[in-house]
């Protein structure tokens, strides 16, 4: 097994990063400014709707911000499991869906929030309280098609191997609530969007398919996504036909910056990638590590990423090596990798990332490395992801289990499940991408 001590202090440099991007937390630092709108718009009534993997934690914190304040109801989706435990008070009405792939419950709850905005004015403020895992949770598909096209339009991107904003600029184009159409439903009622960024660059048109920020992609951007992934001959027809009136000018495009619905409107970023690994930098540091954060842009496919982290670190151990006085290291990356699945195991980026890694380290000494989501889940596991070393594929063996062989199978949480390496925090609350975080000790 893994020494527990360099277990438990890479668990605790990670925890740093999540606590520092408490959804809770982050949204009440931002409620004076919402109380400040109420009040200078002369607001008698707020509609808080949250959607996300963090939505249950924002909402909470919302509605105890408001109530006794002002006349405020809300309804919050989120992805299933993730509102277990949340008490709230006053009027809210809770939405558990699918996520990546998007379902009935999701479609539900979506048009339950434009019923609501139908009624949106002047008097009202709309509080949307928005996270990562919004754009598959809340499904509203537009006119011609129906949520299991969606759902198809999604899978067969996600296995493409295609990044989120390009799953986004489709979703976008196919959607009445994202690329700001949900801000064109909220309209005239004045908005604030508080938004817990889960996209490398924070750009507020990717988040969650930024349903309520100016949308710069168009219909024939999101055909040359289709494009790119040779999936023009497999999405169905009546989707095809969609973004291609679209492009020629027969369906209106997406609201742009221009567009009146964001006169009276803001969007705020209130906690990022950047938050958690600064988070993560000065915990390492606390516990003796040098700490280097090289890049909260990284992206790519898993498990080629996992083999370029391993020759990274076999090289600093080198340096290390040369030098007494030369402190062990921390490198911390954040990002959101991608995986092209071509085999029928299961498994998320993370492990998929971890198990190559630990197939580039093999027989590495005193090398402990962590990749996980921040929201506690890794595609359709209950794992966060994995914490391997050096023994890992060792372990592997001896056990029967040949680690190239589940990684060649995208396998990689069976793998784990096997050695005992999974990382499981359950739903954390929060969604601000990956993290991978690497140990390095003097050899």
């Amino acid at each position: 097994m893994m020494p527990e001590k360099r277990r438990d202090a890479i668990v605790d440099i990670f925890s740093a990063g999540l606590r520092a991007v408490d959804p809770a937390r982050s949204v009440r630092q931002y409620m004076p400014r919402v109380l400040d709108v109420c009040r200078q718009r002369g607001v008698t009534e707020v509609e808080v709707i949250a959607f996300g993997k963090g939505a249950a934690t924002m909402a909470k914190a919302a509605m105890d911000e408001l109530n006794h304040k002002v006349h405020a109801r809300g309804i919050v989706l989120t992805k299933y499991s993730h509102a277990h435990g949340v008490a709230f008070q006053g009027d809210v009405e809770v939405f558990e869906a699918g996520h990546p792939i998007p379902d009935e419950a999701g479609h539900g709850a979506a048009q339950k929030i434009l019923r609501v905005l139908e009624d949106a004015d002047e008097t009202m403020l709309v509080l949307f309280l928005i996270s990562g895992g919004g754009s598959a949770l809340l499904a509203s598909p537009v006119e011609g098609m129906t949520l299991a096209d969606k759902q198809a339009v999604t899978d067969l991107l996600l296995k493409s191997g295609a990044t989120i904003e390009e799953l986004n600029r489709v979703r976008k184009h196919l959607s009445r609530v994202k690329g700001g159409r949900l801000a064109r439903a909220a309209y005239p009622a004045h908005g604030i969007s508080l938004i817990l960024s889960d996209v490398i660059g924070d750009r507020l048109d990717v988040i969650a398919s930024g349903p309520t920020a100016p949308d710069p992609s168009t219909y024939a951007d999101a055909l040359a996504v289709l494009g790119k992934y040779a999936l023009m001959d497999k999405v169905p027809a009546n989707v095809l036909k969609i973004l291609h009136d679209g492009a020629t000018g027969s369906i209106p495009e997406t609201p742009k910056k221009d567009d009146p619905v964001f006169a009276n409107f803001e969007n705020i970023i209130i906690a990022g990638n950047q938050k958690a690994t600064a988070a993560c930098e000065q915990r390492a540091a606390e516990l003796g590590f040098n700490p280097v954060a090289p890049a909260n842009n990284i992206e790519g496919e898993a498990s080629k990423l996992g083999t370029r982290y391993a020759r990274a670190v076999r090289s600093t151990q080198s340096w290390l090596a040369g030098s007494p006085e030369r402190q062990s290291m921390c490198f911390i990356y954040g990002g959101e990798p991608t995986v092209t699945v071509k085999g029928d195991g299961k498994g998320g980026r993370n492990t998929e990332l971890a198990l190559a890694f630990a197939i580039a380290a093999d027989g590495m000494e005193g090398v402990t490395f962590l990749s996980a989501g921040t929201d506690g889940t890794d595609g359709p596991t209950d794992a966060a992801g994995a914490i391997v070393d050096g023994g890992t594929v060792k372990r592997g063996r001896e056990k029967g289990l040949e680690a190239k062989e589940f990684l060649e199978r995208n396998d990689s949480y069976s793998f784990f499940k096997e050695t005992g390496e999974l990382l499981i925090t359950g739903p954390t609350g929060t969604n601000v991408m990956d993290l991978q975080i690497v140990l390095i000790e003097r050899p």
